[in-house]
């Protein structure tokens, strides 16, 4: 039996939305063990004068609890 833990975390990309999830989860890898999945649960673009300045992800991590 294995339990599971979820997390929620923002990443911010001035590239793309897919750059956003990659660099966010790369970061959580690092802190979290075992991380099975994640959930994209908003996204948002910054605007600065005009013109996509950032692109963010809310995103819930699940990762498995170990011994």
């Amino acid at each position: 039996m294995s339990v599971a833990r979820v997390t929620e975390i923002t990443s911010s990309s001035t590239k793309s939305f897919q750059d956003a999830i990659e660099q966010g989860i790369s970061r959580a890898s690092m802190t979290l063990k075992n991380v099975e999945g994640a959930w994209i649960q908003d996204q948002k673009v910054v605007v600065e004068n005009g013109k996509i300045t950032a692109y963010r992800v809310n995103m819930k991590v699940t990762f498995i609890l170990t011994d």
